[in-house]
């Protein structure tokens, strides 16, 4: 049985297999969730993610992808590295690039035999992407990977904000389409 739960939370808190972070190409740490995230899991987290190959110079995680680290300090296994778009007004693919920053980390996920992850709202702090367009594009993205694998059965997705709850539950009921 998969579910979907929506909270208004401190992601770092979690007890979930995998924790998702909204992190930069670098994945050097930052603000926002980031930094809350390598502050709480301590300087083990920055290590692994240095140790990271880089795919080009100072890139070590293109947007749009996902990167996995272990949690070290959190109650969660595995920080899943995910880097959203940063919002441009919504002609540069950042809709495209948001959906796979969020499949990725699915796919990384289940390819580890994770069956509970909870996801930030990816790209919507200081990339600044319009809530309701992100809720709507992380769940339909969501949902359309659930209904194809039965390994992952619990996705948490953690508000920041109760603005951020309030559209989150909105793309929640909302049909697809």
């Amino acid at each position: 049985m998969q579910n979907i739960e929506v909270i208004l939370g401190d992601i770092t808190t979690l007890n979930a297999d995998a924790i998702v972070n909204a992190a930069n190409e670098r994945l050097l740490g930052g603000g926002g969730v980031d930094g809350a995230i390598h502050r709480a899991a301590g300087p083990q987290l920055l290590e692994a993610c240095r140790a990271l190959p880089e795919v080009t110079p100072g890139v070590r995680c293109p947007t749009g992808e996902a990167r996995l680290t272990p949690g070290f300090r959190l109650p969660a296994r595995c920080v899943i590295h995910a880097v959203g778009p940063v919002w441009r007004g919504g002609s540069e693919g950042e809709a495209r690039l948001l959906a796979s920053a969020y499949r990725s980390s699915l796919l990384l996920a289940r390819n580890q035999g994770l069956r509970s992850i909870a996801f930030p709202a990816l790209s919507c702090g200081v990339y600044g992407y319009p809530l309701d367009k992100a809720a709507g594009i992380a769940v339909r993205t969501i949902l359309v990977f659930l209904a194809g694998d039965d390994l992952v059965e619990q996705v948490q997705l953690v508000a920041f904000s109760p603005a951020m709850k309030t559209a989150l539950e909105a793309a929640l009921k909302a049909p697809l389409g």
